[in-house]
């Protein structure tokens, strides 16, 4: 499945915050948007999943305008895993990841729905968490647990909003392991807003850099987190390093853009 965005924009009331987007998403990639706080990283991903309605511009599922599609089909087809925050279920966390087989259910759930959500839950590693009440957690392992939604969703393409927030380092790495394994094994694509400049150069393969709701640079991770780029984007003097094709951000002190 194939996503292309062209020349989305978006304002909220007169403030502008997409500015003519354009990208693409291909089949079996990790896509990551970096960008600093402001950037509009979290409302390109909600633009995406029509979560927000762009004023102009056009985003397309197989050359299909995602606008003239209904909810549904585009749960089938996209799963959305948002920041978290201080989101509150009334449910356990199995009935939370069971949200995710909506588009699917009949009138009840079946035994395949079940060893779907048994099956998300267990590969995020917090099957021992099931009948704990979602608000019961920590932020943390909320935030698994709404990938895990995400994954019973069986959606062809995840759009990640900060998968790894409030999650330590261990854990962080465990989640985009995950994530970059969907992909390899499931052929799904994943799009990603991302704050840590490092887990994008390890786990995107492409990557997408914004810059006052504008792109500044796209392409592979070496040509796009360069210490030019940085610099001018995040206000930061960083020390970049490319050993054995594995490339490393260095912040060294604040510098002016």
């Amino acid at each position: 499945m194939k996503l292309k965005i062209k020349n989305v924009v978006f304002s909220y009331a007169s403030t502008p915050i997409l500015k003519n987007i354009c990208m693409e998403l291909a089949p079996s990639e990790v896509l990551g948007i970096v960008g600093p706080n402001g950037s509009g990283k979290s409302t390109l991903i909600r633009c995406i999943d029509t979560i927000i309605k762009p004023q102009k511009g056009s985003i397309l599922l197989d050359e299909r305008e995602i606008k003239k599609m209904s909810r549904i089909e585009i749960a089938r087809r996209m799963g959305y895993v948002p920041q978290a925050s201080s989101y509150v279920f009334p449910a356990t966390v199995f009935d939370t990841v069971l949200m995710g087989r909506r588009p699917h259910l009949g009138w009840r759930s079946s035994e395949h729905d079940i060893e779907k959500v048994l099956g998300a839950l267990k590969l995020l590693g917090i099957e021992d968490f099931a009948l704990m009440n979602f608000d019961e957690i920590s932020g943390g392992e909320q935030q698994k647990v709404f990938i895990a939604r995400a994954l019973a969703q069986e959606a062809d393409i995840l759009l990640l909003d900060e998968p790894t927030s409030n999650l330590d380092i261990r854990h962080q790495l465990e989640v985009m392991e995950i994530i970059k394994n969907l992909v390899t094994e499931k052929g799904i694509s994943v799009i990603m807003a991302i704050h840590d400049l490092n887990l994008a150069a390890k786990y995107a393969d492409r990557i997408v850099m914004l810059n006052g709701g504008s792109i500044r640079s796209a392409g592979d991770p070496p040509l796009v987190l360069t210490t030019e780029n940085i610099k001018s984007v995040y206000g930061v003097k960083a020390v970049v390093k490319n050993e054995s094709g594995k490339l490393y951000i260095i912040p060294v002190g604040v510098s002016a853009r």
